[in-house]
């Protein structure tokens, strides 16, 4: 659910990993776009089942409790990955001031926004929600990206993407049946990602560490942050149900952890463009999985809301050529 910093730190790899397999034997080949294609695939149901998972969790534990436990869990999945490749923790006062905010708007609010989110609205509204988050990002990055300059095609697709978030809200009735507080809440979450993408662009990018140590620095940091964060504002849990906390086990190893794993593969094997589609599966698999599994009512204008939406966020990342 943040492919673009990926994307921002992976990106300058690429060129190596192409030359690389530009050179692999013929036979190698077909295999390799199977296998990128299969974890596209997996990443994309990875994904799309989050939120279902999320809804399950809230179900027996508070929202701070749910994500701290899946910071928990995808942290211990980089963890060990790293011991396997035998990576060290980046190392400096200031980088790590640096990280601590990233996983603050990367991690820790965004995945506790969302917690607390489905506790009124359904998990498909949600995974729609998130889709809106290139279109914050485009937004944002008129601003704050001087390099990042606006074609008509995506001003274009900036409106008609909010065009869709109003259609899914079902606007012109006056957002009835929808929690007003739970929605601006997954809003907010969507917005938190490109604030936090576009802190990585300036103040991390070039640090010369490896994407899995930043990463995994990233989510210890937030895991610590959400550790101080949860006492707080929950009370011990009296006992533990099962279900939940499975859910809140597969949301961090997977959705955590493995995802982003499968995600850094893919951006350094086919690129950030490719890579970046997964996107525009999310909301489809979670709708469907809401739908089917928890039995969520779907309104007319959620799936034509949603559809909109994702026509107008696939308008924001279309590039000038040569760009």
């Amino acid at each position: 659910m943040c492919y673009e910093v990926a994307c921002s730190i992976v990106e300058a790899m690429s060129s190596t990993v192409t030359a690389t397999r530009t050179q692999s034997p013929a036979p190698a080949r077909p295999r390799a776009r199977l296998g990128w294609r299969i974890r596209f695939g997996v990443l994309s149901l990875i994904w799309g089942f989050s939120f279902l998972l999320i809804k399950v969790g809230t179900g027996g534990y508070a929202p701070f409790q749910v994500t701290l436990g899946r910071l928990v869990f995808g942290t211990a999945v980089l963890a060990a990955a790293m011991a396997v490749k035998r990576e060290k923790l980046p190392r400096g006062a200031r980088l790590w001031g640096h990280m601590a905010l990233a996983a603050f708007f990367l991690n820790a609010l965004p995945f506790s926004l969302f917690a607390y989110s489905e506790l009124t609205i359904p998990s498909t509204l949600a995974g729609i929600c998130n889709a809106t988050s290139p279109l914050w990002g485009m937004a944002l990055s008129l601003v704050a990206l001087s390099e990042d300059r606006p074609t008509r095609v995506r001003v274009a697709g900036l409106g008609l993407g909010f065009l869709g978030v109003l259609t899914v809200l079902g606007a012109w009735q006056g957002f009835h049946g929808l929690d007003a507080t739970g929605t601006a809440m997954a809003l907010l979450a969507s917005l938190s990602y490109p604030v936090g993408w576009i802190y990585v662009r300036r103040t991390l990018a070039g640090t010369g560490n490896s994407h899995l140590s930043m990463t995994g620095a990233q989510l210890l940091l937030a895991t610590v942050q959400l550790a101080v964060v949860t006492p707080l504002f929950t009370s011990f849990p009296a006992h533990f149900s099962l279900v939940p906390l499975l859910a809140i086990a597969a949301l961090g190893a997977l959705g955590t952890g493995l995802a982003v794993l499968i995600q850094y593969g893919l951006v350094a094997e086919v690129g950030p463009t490719t890579a970046q589609m997964v996107t525009y599966f999310i909301p489809v698999i979670a709708t469907a999985a809401g739908v089917a599994i928890l039995g969520e009512s779907l309104r007319w204008t959620t799936p034509v809301g949603a559809v909109i939406v994702l026509a107008g966020a696939a308008l924001t990342q279309v590039r000038r050529k040569g760009a």
